[in-house]
């Protein structure tokens, strides 16, 4: 996609929301999805891709719209396609993930998802939500400001998306499914992108470059969207201030830096501004990880381009924290807090008096005995909250089976704490690092008042994970290092101004907090946005009851939805 000057056209139709807007518009979508041929790195690969390109189309609505996607499968399996970031209020059918919320569209078939939009605004994005289809099927979701709505900023002169991706010579299917298959971990990247551009660093003559044309004395919205596989990323622009706006599709306190860090899942709304002298400047990205299990350290880059001007490109002079650069990390994610603008829903932060649920969740990667013939008599690789291994259902979907009340497709008994405290963050050498596995699922009523703490652990490669919560914005209250301490560490949670995120940064040897109302009715699932982890078992499911209302229950089904076979 690019650049985008600003200004919009309104159509309006009724609608209803908490916030102040009078209108939305209806907009329809048709996704084709089918295999395509791509060559990079001098080499051809077959691709499952939207709309034969990568990214996919870009959808691009305003806050509070009603959009309708009809999805076709002409490609060879099934796949779902979920909307990151999007509340879906009382509409879990359209949420997306495979055996969650619905069975995969199967070839030959067709689904019309409707998104349902409420106060998200800025950046979001779409993507498949199958096995590893995801690292194919991706594109961004844009929601500019309603009618008679204005940025909490300047205008910006124009906007311009930047997806952060990971590329493999490969299918992504096959790379997951041969990885499980063995009980091994998959294999390595085999570079980063921009946009689906893998720029100048990777010695293939054919491969190319992103370019951004900017004129000088504009400014312009960015809207980076990190949808790499398994790798959190830093990003810069060279001799360019980069000033954070919008986290997650809510507005930030505004901070200026000279790079950011986005973890998988994330979208970050960043204003730059043309006023250095004309000239070709590097963008870059790099992975940032502090795991003993570490992504390949490649730079990929774009170009930051001034009009009529040529030459100067020099990569000597980028400027990235190193790839286990921890204190860069912190540094920026402590920096990220909520802003009291009226774009913004009112702050609503449950307090200590008003919670009533808590779950303090360990995260961790473990080994399970392996059953295949391959690695009969070993151990494969696994991943847990609590020691729970999630094993998905193949028969019906988590949804149809709670709206249904099938039974024997999911246990209600996620535990609420570790099955076992232990030193979380120190040496965990000949700790058994087994798991159990089970469709387990945390139940809340609605209304309830929910504090997670997500611990991460050194069991297996440690390290920081994404985790991201479908349904919901949360309220990151806390965050810090080493093992959480229920009577210390809520002394220093931040009620004031806490970012509100889909999507959390859980540093390693670390701790956060998160705390929410459970006012949207449905299954919802949660799980490490690293795709490697969610495929070994690093996931749960959260499903909050009807209200006593209609208004807070569950919409009914659609007519149409896929079917497992």
């Amino acid at each position: 996609m690019g650049l985008v000057k600003q200004g919009f056209v309104f159509v309006g139709v009724l609608f209803l929301s908490t916030l102040p807007l009078c209108s939305a518009d209806i907009h329809h979508y048709e996704f084709f999805v089918r295999e395509t041929n791509f060559t990079k790195l001098c080499n051809t690969t077959t691709l499952l891709v939207v709309n034969d390109s990568y990214p996919g189309p870009e959808i691009r609505v305003h806050r509070g719209d009603i959009v309708f996607v009809n999805v076709h499968n002409q490609g060879n399996y099934g796949f779902t396609i979920h909307w990151h970031g999007v509340k879906q209020p009382r509409n879990p059918w359209s949420d997306g993930p495979e055996f969650i919320t619905q069975c995969p569209i199967q070839p030959g078939t067709n689904f019309t998802y409707q998104v349902i939009l409420s106060d998200e605004i800025g950046t979001l994005w779409w993507h498949a939500h199958s096995d590893w289809t995801r690292g194919s099927v991706q594109g961004a979701f844009v929601i500019l400001p309603a009618e008679n709505e204005t940025y909490p900023f300047p205008k910006p002169d124009a906007d311009q998306t930047i997806m952060l991706q990971s590329w493999y010579n490969g299918d992504y299917k096959q790379i997951i499914d041969q990885a499980l298959a063995t009980g091994t971990s998959p294999r390595q990247p085999d570079a980063y992108a921009i946009s689906g551009h893998l720029g100048d660093t990777y010695g293939c003559p054919n491969d190319t470059i992103f370019r951004m044309q900017v004129d000088y004395g504009s400014t312009y919205l960015l809207r980076i969207i990190n949808s790499a596989m398994n790798e959190e990323q830093f990003f810069s622009i060279t001799n360019h201030a980069l000033t954070v706006v919008a986290q997650d599709a809510s507005y930030v306190e505004r901070f200026t830096s000279d790079y950011i860090l986005i973890s998988p899942g994330q979208t970050m709304d960043v204003l730059v501004c043309a006023n250095q002298n004309a000239g070709q400047y590097y963008m870059a990205t790099r992975p940032f990880s502090d795991a003993s299990a570490v992504p390949v350290d490649f730079i990929t880059t774009g170009v930051f381009e001034y009009t009529n001007s040529a030459g100067g490109l020099n990569d000597s002079l980028i400027t990235l924290p190193a790839r286990n650069d921890a204190n860069a990390t912190n540094s920026f994610v402590s920096r990220i807090r909520n802003t009291n603008v009226t774009q913004n829903r009112p702050l609503n932060v449950p307090a200590d008096s008003d919670i009533n649920r808590r779950v303090y969740i360990a995260i961790a990667t473990n080994n399970l005995p392996c059953n295949t013939s391959e690695r009969t008599g070993r151990d494969r690789l696994a991943a847990s909250l609590n020691n729970a291994s999630f094993v998905f259902p193949r028969r019906i979907d988590i949804l149809q089976a709670y709206y249904n009340r099938t039974t024997g497709v999911f246990t209600e008994d996620f535990p609420l704490n570790p099955p076992e405290f232990y030193n979380f963050t120190g040496d965990l050498a000949g700790f058994n690092p087994r798991a159990e596995l089970g469709t387990r699922a945390v139940l809340l009523n609605y209304g309830d008042a929910v504090e997670i703490v997500l611990q991460a652990t050194q069991l297996g490669a440690g390290g920081s994970h994404p985790i991201h919560l479908h349904g919901f914005s949360f309220y990151r209250v806390g965050i810090g290092s080493g093992n959480f301490n229920n009577q210390t560490d809520p002394t220093t949670y931040n009620l004031v101004d806490p970012p509100l995120i889909n999507t959390v940064h859980v540093p390693g040897k670390g701790w956060v907090a998160l705390r929410f109302f459970a006012d949207n009715p449905g299954v919802w699932f949660m799980h490490c946005h690293f795709e490697r982890h969610s495929s070994w078992g690093m996931d749960t499911v959260f499903i909050v009851r009807n209200g006593t209302t209609a208004e807070t229950s569950i919409l009914p089904p659609p007519s149409g939805m896929p079917r497992c076979t």
